[in-house]
């Protein structure tokens, strides 16, 4: 599902129109980046958090590569589902 399809599907199941649609959708991922980015976590219960994670400095050695490059350490987000979305996906087959 694309951002446009999101959109389209919360105005239709909510009544609302696209714009109002579009504006709820930036809101609440405007509201998830602020509050990574203050380095808290954000917990949606029985779907799942976002949180940041610290990746480690690492060398590596990309595919066509004669030398090894080194990565720098970087802070990621992450998102960990939560038990009732493992559960309504659980025997889902990945096309």
């Amino acid at each position: 599902m694309t951002k446009a399809e999101l959109i389209d599907a919360i105005a239709k199941s909510a009544g609302i129109t696209k714009k109002q649609s579009e504006m709820a959708v930036r809101t609440f991922t405007d509201s998830i980046t602020k509050s990574l980015k203050k380095g808290k976590k954000v917990t949606l219960v029985g779907f799942g958090t976002f949180k940041l994670t610290r990746r480690g400095a690492r060398t590596c050695k990309p595919p066509g590569a004669t030398k090894p490059i080194k990565v720098p350490a970087k802070t990621v987000p992450k998102f960990s589902a939560g038990a009732k979305l493992k559960a309504a996906v659980k025997n889902t087959k990945v096309k």
